[in-house]
């Protein structure tokens, strides 16, 4: 062991009898802590500066399906999931004042269902059963994957565009088959292999795409209970 490099005496300081070094670990988790937020914010502002267009096309479609009387469903799995719940609380439960509730489905909230339909049929049809029952014409389906290649997020959107539902997707990487289904009519790619850097720029995406929801609906706020090709001819004025 003497010969053993420096190095990886100061990495694994107890294989060797030592104790660890107080003040050069916090050293270098300083260095980690700046590294990795400086990694964060640079992945946030290189998916913002090339997909800036796409999210705004993504918020109008997301208004037009407001305004056409749809609903808004969500899905994911293990961490997206959570997105998905996140996604749904936004515009049921808008936090800015004088901005209306708007319809969410958060399809992953109903435990029951979903471990009823895995035990029975198969966890790829857990999104999908729920769409048969929900889903609606001129709903929109929103699906977060952070590889783009989650079974059941994919067989959803099929099911969704059988139904005639606009479809959203969020992924990581290079986009899965999320991306190269054609499936997903606005598909958002976070660039990264980081998954926790995907998960990061996701959150930002949907507080954005709320915000400009409302942005795009502002001049409907009390009249969303109008007839659905009413208020759908007002937004394509707006936006021409």
């Amino acid at each position: 062991m003497s010969d053993t490099p420096s190095q990886l005496k100061a990495l694994y300081p107890f294989l060797h009898g030592d104790k660890k070094d107080a003040a050069r670990e916090n050293t270098a988790l300083l260095e980690s802590v700046k590294q990795k937020s400086e990694h964060s914010i640079s992945v946030k502002q290189a998916f913002f500066e090339n997909n800036a267009q796409a999210v705004i096309n993504a918020a109008q479609a997301i208004a037009q399906v407001y305004l056409n009387q749809g609903r808004m469903l969500s899905m994911g799995n293990g961490g997206s999931s959570c997105d998905a719940s996140h996604f749904a609380v936004e515009f049921q439960h808008p936090v800015t004042a004088g901005r209306p509730a708007l319809p969410a489905i958060n399809l992953v909230m109903d435990t029951a269902m979903m471990s009823a339909v895995a035990n029975d049929i198969g966890i790829k049809h857990i999104f999908v059963r729920q769409l048969e029952a929900h889903g609606q014409k001129n709903d929109g389906l929103f699906g977060f994957s952070t590889s783009g290649n989650s079974e059941n997020i994919l067989a959803a959107f099929d099911k969704a565009k059988q139904l005639g539902i606009t479809t959203f997707g969020l992924a990581g990487g290079n986009g899965g088959e999320m991306k190269s289904s054609g499936l997903v009519d606005h598909c958002l790619i976070v660039d990264t292999d980081s998954i926790h850097r995907v998960q990061e720029v996701h959150v930002a995406t949907y507080h954005i795409l709320w915000d400009l929801v409302h942005t795009l609906l502002a001049d409907q706020r009390g009249k969303l209970g109008e007839q659905p090709h009413k208020n759908a001819n007002k937004l394509e004025r707006s936006l021409s």
